[in-house]
């Protein structure tokens, strides 16, 4: 039996089209937060959130007043969570160490791991106040140690959320500012007259931010380019469609563009899921949401074998894969494209997404072809070292690289050998010249 498509979303081309017009309405206004600065981002939060208060950024009375709207369950549940996503970032930093070695005598090599100095972290919020956010970037970027954090948010039916603006002061931000959308991440990463650029954005949004951070990317760094989410399920008929369509649907209410797809061996599981995302989507609360995006993004795939739902996989690259199946390991030895994965019944991707510890923020639209999600390792730069310490060794390198150097054509190059060559070796090498070769 061939792959089999049971149902799709809209074809590529209308995709295509879409993000063509979210290219444009970002360029633009970039271009405007870049040129008009405070005046701009004032003017779009008015526009599109309502929100124009004297000041963006958070005063500390004004965070204490938020934190104490936090109901104590709500509190201890957002502490539970940030132990849980401090642990496994510190656990990932542990393993990343500074490293020094001899690789001759008297040459000296050597890497050190260095913070970014100042990150911006964005929080989503404008839908549906993404707290758990906070804890993926805020907290991550205290764990290493970034000397400036600053986060921002939208406003939550017109005002801070309380949850979210507790979450991102736990987690270490230094500022915190009520602000969402482009207007966000083109301040922090442009800066304007109140609020110094950072080094790097952090964090995901809907589409009109990510692409604001890829049209940024070069300028800042980023974390990588994390899109509307996406959820792909891999299921035989070890589970039930029940299972099945509450994993697909508890992504899809996202967004309107929320991809979700399913990937089975079993079309009995496939008819019936289908006919239980129906029931469901009678009922569930974000109905409105989750069934556009399962309209026009939802995809059923019926395979016939586990090769061939690897390989589908592993094409389509999404970035949460939750594996339902009678071989989950195998699947965990032979993937290669994706985000995170979600391993047996008893997970979930929304407990990647809230509580269990690793990071939510991953990679969409194949990213995960060529990179992993956000993780502690992101905010270190690895910067190399070199040093010499002996004229043997200095002459020995010399020699080399001197060598090497007008094979090449550079003459200059190879004078800055040559000099340490004449210099702790006693060989006199003319200038415009490569270093003799030594014999013995």
């Amino acid at each position: 039996m061939p792959i089999h498509v049971l149902k799709s979303g809209k074809p590529e081309s209308e995709r295509a089209t879409d993000d063509a017009k979210t290219r444009a309405v970002v360029e633009s206004t970039l271009a405007d937060i870049e040129e008009r600065g405070d005046m701009a981002v004032r003017e779009l939060s008015e526009k599109f959130d309502g929100y124009t208060p004297a000041s963006f950024r958070l005063s500390d009375d004004d965070i204490a007043t938020l934190i104490g709207k936090v109901s104590a369950q709500d509190m201890h549940d957002l502490k539970f969570a940030q132990e849980q996503v401090r642990a496994f970032a510190q656990a990932q930093r542990d393993t990343m160490l500074d490293l020094e070695t001899e690789t001759r005598p008297g040459v000296i090599l050597g890497h050190k791991h260095i913070p970014v100095q100042s990150v911006g972290c964005y929080v989503p919020g404008g839908k549906f106040p993404m707290v758990a956010s906070a804890h993926m970037s805020v907290t991550t970027a205290s764990v290493a140690k970034v000397p400036r954090i600053i986060a921002c948010t939208p406003p939550f039916n017109g005002e801070p959320n309380p949850a979210a603006i507790a979450a991102m002061h736990l987690g270490g931000a230094q500022d915190i500012y009520v602000l969402g959308g482009i207007q966000a991440v083109g301040a922090m990463a442009l800066g304007t007259e109140t609020i110094d650029p950072v080094h790097m954005l952090i964090g995901p949004g809907n589409a009109f931010v990510a692409e604001a951070k890829r049209q940024l990317f070069g300028r800042v760094g980023i974390d990588l380019f994390a899109g509307p989410t996406e959820t792909m399920v891999i299921a035989d008929d070890t589970v039930d469609a029940e299972l099945v369509a509450t994993d697909l649907l508890g992504q899809a209410e996202h967004g309107y563009n929320s991809p979700a797809a399913l990937l089975t061996t079993s079309r009995k599981l496939a008819d019936a899921t289908l006919a239980e995302i129906d029931r469901l989507l009678e009922i569930l609360p974000t109905k409105e949401t989750a069934s556009a995006s399962w309209r026009d993004y939802g995809d059923v795939i019926l395979c016939d074998t586990y090769e061939e739902m690897l390989a589908v996989a592993d094409d389509m690259a999404y970035e949460h894969v939750q594996v339902m199946t009678d071989r989950d390991d195998w699947f965990l030895d032979h993937m290669t494209c994706y985000g995170a994965l979600f391993l047996g019944p008893r997970t979930n991707v929304a407990n990647g997404d809230k509580v269990i510890g690793t990071n939510h923020t991953l990679p969409t639209r194949k990213a995960g072809r060529y990179t992993g999600g956000l993780w502690v390792g992101k905010y270190l730069k690895t910067h190399s070292y070199q040093r010499i310490t002996t004229d043997e060794a200095a002459t020995e390198i010399g020699a080399y690289g001197s060598r090497l150097c007008m094979l090449e054509g550079f003459v200059g190059h190879a004078e800055q050998c040559n000099v340490r060559v004449r210099r702790y070796g006693g060989v006199n090498v003319p200038y415009g010249e490569g270093a003799p070769v030594r014999e013995g």
